[in-house]
């Protein structure tokens, strides 16, 4: 079996890797460490939680143990999908790089940009960064890509799922030709490959695992469910939810639920407070800040579940996770096998179980096509099966405004039979707006007309030409009148 202290490694990468427990390297590994440490580009295939990140920081900092930075100039570039999973990055680079006296930086997203041009104008050997800041500082002049000796791209198909793919390519652009370059994912699709082609130079191709597998130490099922009415069945969902955590019992200490959209993140995370369950959200509207101490909390084991997008999915090396629970299938497949990959991790046993409402169907069909596997179907626990209790359990919806109006009940007509006699049919022809229509329609000249308190009528005798109604009428009255005036 090989041994870390077989693949030609620094001593003092050695050291630091003997103190953090390991001495056995994971298959990816083996595999991708040595012909890293020739200076060939490697090709690095193999599902999330086997070890991929020490693949290639152990060599990095190895190869760059010689020579120094320039300001603005990083020696190496590690692009990461996520702010979460370049911290893990340069976590790990921390851990191994502790004996050397290699720099680093971390260019993420919510954090001062002028604390981070502080470091790059010192000078950093390796440069941690997520493909949207990097771009930031490039713009700004404030990076170089030039020195660029080693560069690394990990999750590259999460890349992919996050529209990353163009900015890939223009950081590629900018960097040498004569640059190693390390490129690892977990699945191949289309787009991956046609990268690898332009931008990797007769890669060591390391595939550990068949492409979109799911770890087998992992227990796998899923409940279909189907709500008692479209508008209780968000509700309901979660009340299930409650109950599948609950029949889980001991056996989960702490678990990660998924969502599709960072609305039902929030909502699933207030819910399972209400009832008791210590629960927080994790998405990209987020604070880096507020993410990072939520994070901190659940690796420390004082928050026992993370409710979490697909921000979460990849990469993030928490080991102890025992649940993940998909409260809904996710709209990409290959989401799917990165979600449950956060359980049973290093060699443990772990349990994934996901809910399955009628329009995700195809959803389900498509994950299934992807790990060429059927998923255990799982009963909805006994507690959960009326549905129609589901929505009293969950007081968390809001209560539904309803308008009442009054209104005269209509006599039906067998009824007006029954009750009215036949001949009083006269009194409702007297109700005719005869008489009303009379006094609306009065002549013009017999009506009250008001203002000024003139409320009698005038008769003002022949109209004056050129002056209509309005007339005064000192200039209406006859010489007669004017002269007894």
């Amino acid at each position: 079996m090989t041994k870390f202290t077989d693949l030609n490694l620094d001593a003092k990468v050695l050291k630091a890797v003997a103190e953090t427990g390991y001495d056995t390297p994971t298959p990816i590994q083996a595999g991708a460490i040595a012909p890293a440490l020739e200076g060939r580009d490697v090709l690095g295939i193999a599902q999330t939680g086997t070890g991929k990140t020490a693949a290639f920081t152990l060599p990095m900092i190895t190869l760059l143990g010689r020579g120094r930075a320039r300001a603005r100039m990083p020696r190496s570039l590690v692009l990461a999908p996520t702010r979460e999973l370049a911290a893990q990055v340069a976590e790990n680079f921390d851990a191994y790089a502790k004996y050397t006296k290699l720099s680093k930086a971390l260019l993420i997203g919510g954090t001062s940009f002028k604390d981070q041009d502080k470091l790059i104008d010192k000078g950093v050997d390796v440069l941690i960064a997520t493909p949207g800041r990097l771009l930031d500082h490039l713009e700004r002049g404030k990076l170089i890509l030039t020195d660029v000796k080693v560069m690394v791209v990990d999750e590259a198909d999460r890349m992919l799922d996050m529209g990353f793919i163009p900015d890939i390519e223009e950081i590629f652009k900018r960097t040498p030709f004569t640059r190693q370059t390390l490129f690892f994912s977990a699945t191949m699709a289309p787009e991956i490959e046609r990268i690898t082609n332009t931008f990797l130079s007769n890669p060591a191709k390391v595939e550990v695992a068949r492409a979109a597998t799911t770890n087998t130490n992992i227990k796998q099922s899923v409940v279909l469910f189907k709500g008692s009415s479209k508008p209780k069945e968000p509700s309901e969902k979660r009340a299930l939810l409650r109950d599948l955590i609950d029949s889980e019992g001991d056996s989960c200490t702490n678990a990660i639920i998924f969502c599709n959209r960072k609305s039902d993140v929030d909502i699933v995370a207030k819910s399972l407070n209400k009832y008791g369950y210590e629960a927080a959200p994790i998405h990209g509207d987020l604070d880096q800040t507020h993410r990072t101490r939520t994070l901190e909390a659940f690796r420390d084991n004082k928050l026992r579940f993370l409710v979490a997008s697909d921000v979460a999915a990849r990469g993030l090396d928490i080991p102890a996770v025992t649940h993940v629970f998909n409260f809904d299938v996710p709209s990409h497949a290959e989401d799917y096998v990165h979600r449950i990959g956060r359980t049973g991790r290093a060699g443990r046993t772990g349990t994934a179980i996901m809910i399955c409402v009628g329009r995700d169907d195809k959803n389900l069909a498509d994950v299934e096509a992807l790990v060429k596997e059927e998923i255990p179907r799982q009963e909805a626990p006994v507690k959960a099966a009326p549905a129609s209790k589901a929505p009293a359990a969950d007081a968390d919806e809001k209560p539904k405004r309803t308008r009442t109006r009054t209104r005269r009940k209509p006599v039906e007509p067998k009824q007006a039979e029954e009750n009215t006699p036949a001949e009083p049919a006269a009194p409702v022809a007297e109700k005719a707006p005869a008489p009303k229509q009379e006094q609306d329609h009065k002549p013009r000249e017999n009506r009250q007309r008001g203002g000024r308190g003139r409320n009698q009528p005038r008769d003002n005798g022949p109209a004056i030409v050129g002056m209509g109604e309005d007339t005064p009428a000192f200039i209406a009255m006859s010489f007669e009148e004017r002269a007894k005036g």
